[in-house]
């Protein structure tokens, strides 16, 4: 009887009336035919819940103009009215037919039941935001119920998951010979392979991720999953919301690795982050076919629970990476993001562009301003604007960007300018369409040059912002306020994005080393469109990227080839042999050289380059790089800027080697003992004109050279993150014009030599996270010139009285304990600032790498988000005296309890600052993970 109601509820045309003439024949049927009676009331009851929201969902579906999302649903029930009928019509002893119609019928309420999920999705997405001003209040507290309710449901999937993780290192450090030890102090680049966060809340995206959801949570569907579609359209943001869906996190848990694959990576490399991320000691792999062999058996032994490996921007070179990760393992799902669709790997699932109306919200969103007195077009330009763009995401957003807050005239300038870059829809169109906002730089050439020179850099790296500056600084006369402010215009552009990866860091310092430049690889290619413009002899700079030792074709037809250009820029991946061809290029003035392997060979026409001021040396392998030729950079007599990253610094760079010219030297996670430690040799005879040194990461360096402080011209000296740098210089005092010195992160530095008074020209001094310095010396009185003192998380440090006679210091930087240490001071010093460092703000804690909350006494839990918080790698709760226990997702950020490096190929040394010397361990619950107790509160890690 409720059928025939909901049957004459049904008027209309369309949909309804397909709907209604289906489920009329179900309840016909299954009147008459009993044999098919279960199935029969099974779509019966599924049709009856599907009639409320029929009239909606024709009605949305005409609103929206999307015919294509009811086409398949309305076929299926077509179908499914004559497969009814069919089955009326079976004799009830016919043995043979019914088991093949009831599996008829169950698929067909399988599919139907998928199918009219995505529409009521998308129809739930719109109903959200069309309510959510007057829901608010209801829904905050709604979800604030589910938010406790899921906590707890999940904390034993948690933990279960934890210990299968657990027993999964235990099995692979057998298998591979290993002792399984907890002390075991080699650092690993744990969760190097988690989902990125979401940048922008996207839109339009509603149907792509049911659909791609449904293939993923459906174990019959295709294994592989190529989403495919031209750059910019945004495959890497659906795939990074796809991860973020509750039911997708809740299907692969913690085995869901998210990979970016540019080109200039193999497959070894997604091997080793895959084990890194898994908190595993890496084999030694003899072989590619080796790691895959390792690989798969990691895999094995992680199921039968669910994986889901994500391998964002594959480039067709790389097929061949993508069929050797082919496993026979029970759900095992490979998603793949390219441009280019790879038939022969998998099912293909085309990310279409937005439509009108989504491409149009999100336009406004971006380019409209929000303090309601800047210019507002008027609709007939935004439409056309929105047109002009061709529903690119990444265009969109770039060209909104650029126009948010300009007058009227500039947007009906702009416009003429994308109405030239229409034609038929391809990728080089992007590019035509995107041009018109790197033309808008015309009125600032240098700026426009700039962005330029971004393309210089391998893809999907970030660019630390010092190597921007040093190249600038030689090629357009920049000083670094003029270089940063630059990059701040591309930025407000949209066209790179600045990252600062400590937030205490203050560009009033003229500090940059904790600045970084990402650019999406659309924008680089422009960049690179740009520049090879013009012919190989009259451009400005040229960018070689050699694969698999393909040389380029131009250099290769030209014996002794020349160019003109200032700035050369040679990337090559893992394979390069080091077999350079002949070149002339006596113009250049910046050389970039970005390679990725162990062992490393300078081009030899490097002794040519008479004119070249700027060298950059960046290895993106592993491990650092040994050079087989490195005396060849001695005959550069006019370098005035080196940055060496990631490099193994042979003895001869003090003793056989002159620098004359050098004036800046920057060295980023290198080896540098063999050269520093217990040298004989002056480094100021190396290096007579050295005013600016930067020393970060160098896990190896103990103590400074013999004639250190010899360095005279020294203004600017930063030795941060330096482990196991014991002790300065007594003489440190010699330094006479040395105006910032930087010591933060130096873990095991106990004091500051009394000499350091007579830095009378000092200005700035950073001791932050200097953790065993426990008393400034008498003498830091004479630092009459100091203006900014950082001293974060150094509240074991006592201040002497002489800090009175510091009459210009503005600003004083600490933690809580620290500030209340220079209060007493106040009276005395009536310009001073006392300024405590915030470490939380959760619009940035996603990207963070260390976590500091100590002596927060009243703080009485972490709340399960932080398992969000993937790149922590330091998390201080020291006297955090209310915190009882800890929740189960503290695992996912920290994959460990106590780690230091003991390998150089590790950026970041991985610890686990939590109790301080007045608790004891049992006060704290730790959630299934071993705890070694520090020995002391000043030096709570040892090597």
């Amino acid at each position: 009887m409720a059928g025939q109601v909901v049957v004459s509820a049904l008027a209309g045309a369309g949909f309804e009336i397909i709907f209604g003439n289906f489920l009329k024949m179900v309840l016909k049927v299954q009147k008459n035919n009993s044999q098919f009676n279960p199935s029969l009331e099974r779509l019966q009851k599924m049709l009856e819940d599907m009639a409320p929201n029929i009239k909606r969902i024709e009605a949305f579906n005409r609103e929206l103009d999307q015919p294509k999302q009811l086409e398949r649903l309305q076929g299926l029930m077509s179908d499914g009215k004559d497969l009814v009928l069919k089955c009326s019509k079976i004799h009830k002893y016919n043995c043979w037919k019914r088991p093949i119609y009831n599996k008829k019928l169950l698929k067909l309420e399988n599919d139907i039941r998928d199918h009219i999920s995505i529409v009521l999705q998308f129809q739930g997405v719109a109903d959200i935001k069309e309510n959510v001003v007057k829901q608010d209040c209801t829904l905050a507290a709604m979800n604030s119920v589910s938010s406790g309710v899921k906590q707890l449901s999940n904390q034993f999937s948690y933990g279960v998951t934890q210990l299968k993780d657990e027993i999964v290192k235990l099995g692979m450090s057998l298998s591979n010979g290993d002792r399984v030890d907890s002390s075991n102090s080699t650092s690993r680049l744990a969760g190097v392979c988690s989902p990125p966060l979401l940048k922008v809340d996207p839109v339009g995206f509603e149907i792509p991720l049911s659909e791609l959801s449904i293939k993923l949570l459906k174990e019959e569907t295709s294994q592989h999953i190529v989403l495919s579609a031209p750059g910019g359209c945004g495959k890497t943001t659906l795939a990074t919301a796809l991860c973020q869906l509750e039911n997708v996190k809740a299907k692969f848990k913690s085995n869901i690795f998210f990979l970016n694959v540019p080109k200039l990576r193999n497959l070894m490399v997604i091997v080793k982050n895959i084990f890194q991320h898994k908190d595993l000691q890496l084999p030694d792999f003899q072989s590619e076919e080796d790691a895959v062999n390792h690989l798969e058996s990691l895999f094995k032994q992680i199921g039968p629970d669910p994986i889901l490996l994500v391998l964002d921007d594959v480039w067709p070179g790389s097929e061949s990476i993508l069929h050797k990760l082919k496993f026979r393992i029970d759900i095992y799902k490979i998603l793949v993001t390219s441009r280019y669709e790879f038939p022969s790997f998998g099912s293909t699932y085309k990310l279409e562009t937005l439509n009108h109306a989504d491409a149009l919200t999100f336009f406004q969103r971006i380019a409209l301003p929000r303090d309601q007195q800047s210019y507002v077009p008027d609709q007939q330009i935004l439409e056309e604007m929105v047109k002009c763009c061709r529903g690119f995401p990444l265009v969109i957003s770039v060209v909104g960007k650029s126009l948010c807050g300009k007058s009227a005239a500039e947007w009906r300038k702009r416009l003429r300018e994308c109405y030239k870059a229409a034609s038929i829809l391809t990728e080089h169109e992007v590019l035509d369409c995107l041009q018109s906002s790197v033309e808008a730089l015309n009125d600032n050439v240098v700026a426009k040059e700039c962005f330029m020179d971004l393309g210089s850099f391998p893809e999907d790296q970030r660019i630390p912002a010092t190597t921007l500056i040093d190249m600038w600084a030689e090629l357009y006369n920049l000083d670094e306020d003029d270089a940063i402010a630059n990059l701040h215009e591309l930025s407000g552009r949209n066209l790179i994005e600045v990252l600062v990866t400590r937030k205490d860091a203050n560009e009033d310092d003229g500090s940059y080393n904790e600045h970084f430049i990402t650019q999406h690889d659309l924008l680089r290619e422009l960049a690179i469109r740009e520049s090879n413009s013009k012919g190989i002899e009259h451009r400005k700079r040229v960018i070689l990227e050699i694969n698999e030792n393909k040389i380029p074709e131009w250099l290769m037809e030209q014996n002794d080839v020349s160019i003109r250009a200032k700035l050369l820029s040679i990337s090559t991946d893992e394979t390069f042999s080091s077999s350079w061809p002949s070149m002339q290029a006596p113009e250049v003035e910046v050389l970039l050289l970005n390679f990725q392997t162990g062992k490393y060979s300078l081009p030899e026409f490097i002794e040519r380059m008479n004119k070249l001021k700027v060298l950059v040396l960046h290895n993106y392998g592993f491990v650092p790089a040994e050079f087989t030729n490195f005396p060849l950079l001695g005959s550069l007599s006019n370098l005035k800027r080196i940055r060496l990253e990631k490099v193994s610094i042979p003895s001869l760079f003090l003793t056989s080697m002159k620098w004359r010219k050098l004036e800046k030297m920057s060295l980023v996670m290198c080896n540098i003992g063999q050269a520093f430690n217990k040298s004989t040799n002056k480094i100021s005879d190396a290096f007579p004109k050295l005013v600016d040194l930067t020393i970060d990461y160098c896990n190896d360096l103990e103590e400074l050279p013999t004639g250190f402080c010899d360095l005279v011209l020294l203004r600017k000296l930063s030795i941060t993150n330096c482990h196991k740098l014991l002790a300065l210089p007594e003489d440190m005092g010699n330094l006479l014009d040395l105006e910032v010195l930087r010591l933060n992160s130096c873990i095991e530095l106990t004091e500051l030599p009394g000499t350091i008074g007579g830095l009378h020209k000092l200005q700035i001094l950073d001791l932050s996270d200097c953790l065993s310095v426990t008393e400034l010396p008498e003498q830091i009185g004479q630092l009459h010139n100091l203006r900014k003192l950082y001293m974060i998380e150094c509240s074991s440090c006592e201040l002497p009285s002489s800090v009175t006679n510091l009459f210009h210091l503005k600003e004083v930087i600490g933690d809580e304990e620290t500030a209340m240490s220079w209060k007493r001071f106040k009276p005395c010093l009536p310009s001073l600032t006392i300024r405590v460092h915030k470490e939380i703000n959760l619009n940035w804690l996603g990207k963070n790498e260390i976590l500091r909350l100590n002596s927060c006494t009243e703080l009485t839990e972490l709340l399960g988000t932080i398992g969000g918080l993937h790149k922590l790698q330091i998390l201080d709760l020291s006297d955090c005296l209310s915190i009882t226990e800890l929740p189960e997702r503290i695992v996912n950020p920290l994959k460990s309890t106590l780690y230091k490096s003991s390998t150089q190929d590790i950026k970041h040394i991985m610890r686990l600052d939590i109790v301080s010397q007045e608790r004891k361990q049992e006060e704290i619950q730790f959630p299934g993970k071993d705890f070694h107790q520090p020995k002391t509160a000043q030096k709570p890690f040892s090597s």
